[in-house]
């Protein structure tokens, strides 16, 4: 443990900032990431009348696949991209989402459904672990870098409720993931010719952590960390894979076009992503504990309100909830970066994605049974007890006054 902060050194084999497409394509990366695993959340309805399924809740637990590689994938995701490198295996993300989704329309069964969606899931793992820490390498703000990727990845759920609910009305579910299948592949053809190769794969560069904790709290951080994305990447798999079904569910009466839907579904989740970009900024000025603990209180009320509301007062509230959980995204990965040294951030990483994603999962694959048996206004209480069992976790984190800045 004591390795995680280990004195700081030169660094004159780290590798010189990204070219500014390189970097673009990464956040663009962090956009289809997350657009890949909602496709089906947002076409479950589709998929299960043209499979013969009578309820989308029967459907919905075969998306779970997805998740749990999504989670446990990024484990040997983390370790290759700090031993192997990094580059490498984003050309393996690019090109192995693309052809995983483009695969996923030619299922014709539930079950040939599923194996191509852990199959995505699988590919999907490699991201967080493998391509943010290649972005902040050399940032010198990492708090910006995080929270402007962070509303990158955000704007690709808002892309998913959006382009699935028109690719479906003008060209079936099927094209749903063709078409952003496509757009993987030619972004990974881009990234092949305009990423330079690593001279060296990051485990064997010189560097350190940016802030040493003692090891007793070092570890205390590391575990309230992995503890806190566990519960809150339940609040995000749940509302993420089942907005699109609440909003079509009390919007009845009020609005019901598939299209439409998305849209407002959409909005929802790019006026969310800016939450992210405004924690960036401030998470390098305010205090880290206090910060995180006022993002995650300020979800139960909207969650509360949210059970409860329908039509456009559950637009507002749906609105409120998302801006407080993509508001606490950003505060993992910026822990992983101000406290872990950068030859071991991808495997930190993603020992972190594991647990809290391998954990996560199965509230997708709870959601549809769920939903069934209790309805979306007590399963949206349920989530709000989850966030008060995330403040409680984000009590034991270490104050600031631990802590002790490295030189530069």
């Amino acid at each position: 443990m004591t390795t995680l902060t280990s004195p700081a050194a030169p660094v004159p084999d780290q590798p010189a900032d990204h070219p500014r497409v390189v970097r673009g394509l990464l956040n663009i990366a962090h956009a289809l990431d997350h657009l890949f695993l909602l496709i089906f959340a947002a076409a479950v309805s589709a998929i299960a009348a043209d499979m013969g399924l009578a309820q989308w809740q029967d459907l919905m637990p075969y998306g779970a696949g997805a998740f749990f590689m999504f989670g446990l994938g990024a484990l040997p995701a983390g370790r290759l991209g700090d031993l192997w490198g990094r580059r490498s295996m984003m050309l393996i993300f690019f090109f192995g989402i693309g052809a995983a989704a483009i695969l996923t329309a030619f299922a014709q069964t539930p079950w040939q459904l599923a194996a191509c969606l852990t199959l995505i899931g699988v590919f999907a793992a490699i991201y967080h672990p493998v391509g943010i820490p290649m972005l902040l390498e050399r940032s010198s703000n990492p708090g910006a870098t995080i929270g402007f990727n962070g509303l990158a990845g955000n704007l690709g759920v808002a892309v998913a409720a959006l382009l699935t609910g028109f690719l479906i009305q003008w060209l079936g579910w099927r094209a749903a993931f063709v078409v952003p299948g496509v757009g993987a592949l030619v972004c990974g053809l881009l990234f092949a010719r305009s990423c330079p190769p690593e001279v060296s794969s990051p485990a064997k560069r010189k560097g350190g952590a940016k802030v040493s904790l003692p090891a007793p709290m070092l570890a205390r951080a590391l575990v309230v960390m992995t503890a806190a994305a566990v519960t809150s990447s339940v609040l995000f798999n749940f509302t993420t894979n089942g907005n699109g079904l609440l909003l079509a569910e009390r919007f009845v009466g009020v609005m019901e076009d598939p299209a439409a839907l998305g849209i407002l579904l959409a909005v929802v989740y790019a006026v969310a992503s800016l939450a992210q970009l405004i924690v960036g900024h401030l998470i390098n000025r305010l205090a880290l504990k206090p910060f995180f603990l006022f993002m995650v209180l300020a979800q139960i009320p909207m969650l509360v309100l949210a059970s409860q509301a329908q039509g456009w007062w559950l637009f507002v509230a749906l609105t409120g909830v998302m801006v407080f959980i993509f508001g606490a995204i950003p505060f993992t990965d910026y822990m992983i970066a101000r406290y872990v040294d950068d030859r071991l951030r991808s495997r930190v990483s993603g020992m972190r994605l594991g647990v809290s994603f391998g954990v996560s999962s199965l509230s997708v694959w709870a959601l549809g049974p769920v939903v069934k048996a209790m309805g979306f206004g007590q399963s949206l209480l349920l989530l709000a007890g989850f966030s008060v069992t995330t403040c409680l976790i984000l009590s034991w984190l270490p104050n600031a006054a631990h802590e002790e800045i490295k030189p530069s």
